[in-house]
């Protein structure tokens, strides 16, 4: 049986088993490539818009993302913008508030200058003692810090008040405009005499009274109006405000009028005292 499968087995039909082998293999490759061509194509069909959409879904998850994270980081941008704009804006408003105090502060110093002749001390108002702001008020100084009452109290713009009660640390202060008020000043060009009186009705008009002027005097709107040398209590030359609307009275013996005070009490803040008291008339 061998012999026959060793006769059968010559090495030149090897050869041609090995020839014919080889050929069917090139056919099959070729024949394989032109069948397995259109299964690709048509697969391709299918697979190429699978593969594109789940390519985008990707992007737009990646892209979403991103967006999402750029989202949360102008949020948090803006939130420290809108913290810098806060205390930027609390920081101007400090400045302005500081520059004002600075700004009345400047004034006091410029009016302190013009009545140099007069000891002075700064107080700071801290409270109301009526139910009006502009007719009284109480201020940080007292007794201890050699108070008195009838020290004349000026602002930056012109006389204020005068003290009318005192007390360990702190005194009362009554305005020009208080119904209580009653000085007597002059035209400060003309030296003709007049009397200032508050009216507590007329403050919501920003104006007070003005009386007594004689019937000639020279007394006319938009003059300054000061405290006079003969009042018992104010010391003299102290600017009270604008003389308005000068007109004679009923009886012709007099004129009156009003008077636009210097003194803004609505902002009034700080004030100095003249610590120098009237002493020389027994008004």
């Amino acid at each position: 049986m061998k012999n026959k499968i060793k006769n059968f087995f010559t090495p030149a039909k090897i050869l041609a088993i090995i020839s014919i082998l080889c050929a069917a293999l090139i056919a099959v490759s070729y024949f394989s490539d032109r069948l397995v061509t259109p299964i690709r194509e048509a697969v391709s069909f299918i697979v190429v818009p699978l593969q594109r959409g789940v390519n985008g879904i990707g992007i737009g998850v990646v892209k979403g993302e991103e967006k999402k994270k750029t989202i949360e980081e102008l949020q948090s941008y803006s939130s420290e913008l809108e913290e810098k704009v806060a205390s930027l804006e609390a920081q101007n408003e400090q400045l302005k508030t500081n520059g004002k105090e600075l700004e009345d502060l400047k004034k006091l110093y410029d009016m302190d200058q013009s009545l140099g002749d007069y000891p002075k001390t700064g107080a700071t108002i801290i409270g109301i003692s009526s139910q009006n702001w502009n007719e009284s008020f109480i201020i940080d100084k007292g007794a201890m810090h050699g108070m008195e009452t009838d020290m004349n109290v000026i602002s930056s713009d012109g006389l204020v008040g005068i003290i009318t009660e005192v007390h360990a640390n702190y005194s009362k202060v009554m305005t020009v405009i208080s119904d209580n008020s009653y000085v007597t000043a002059m035209d400060e060009g003309t030296k003709d005499q007049c009397t200032v009186k508050g009216d507590i009705s007329l403050m919501d008009s920003g104006i007070i009274r003005v009386e007594r002027i004689k019937v000639n005097a020279e007394v006319k709107d938009g003059d300054r109006i000061v405290t006079s040398g003969i009042s018992s209590k104010y010391l003299p030359g102290i600017f009270i405000g604008y003389a308005k609307d000068i007109k004679e009275d009923e009886t012709g013996m007099t004129r009156s009028g009003y008077l636009v005070p210097a003194v803004d009490f609505d902002h009034l803040q700080n004030v100095l005292v003249i610590t120098q008291k009237k002493q020389n008339t027994n008004e």
